[in-house]
């Protein structure tokens, strides 16, 4: 009984980090689809100002985005051509990922109260 027991909490355990994202699998995606060649190296520093800043945001609020763009939700600003393109190709679980490892990084955004 303890064997089902400690099978059912590894099962658990391994579903929940899935769903987190795997951070070293959205580094390799980031280099796969050259995502710093619009956002920069160090995804702080975009190449154009209109460009946001992806280190350190939130990670839901960066997979919010990017099923936003797959979907080409243009009443919601997700539009952009270019992303569009981009994230076409990704899974749910490639977008978790992605979204664990930009979450991961240091960022430079400051917030004002």
């Amino acid at each position: 009984m303890q064997h089902w027991i400690a099978a059912a909490a590894c099962l658990l355990a391994a579903t929940g980090a899935q769903a987190a994202g795997n951070v070293a699998n959205g580094k390799a995606l980031t280099e796969k689809y050259a995502c710093f060649s619009c956002h920069g190296k160090d995804f702080n520093t975009p190449i154009d100002p209109s460009y946001p800043k992806l280190a350190g945001q939130h990670k839901d609020y960066l997979a919010h985005a990017l099923k936003t763009y797959k979907r080409g939700d243009a009443p919601y600003g997700r539009s952009n051509a270019i992303m569009t393109g981009q994230v076409k190709p990704l899974s749910d679980q490639d977008i978790q990922d992605l979204a664990a490892y930009l979450h991961s990084l240091p960022g430079t955004l400051a917030t004002h109260r």
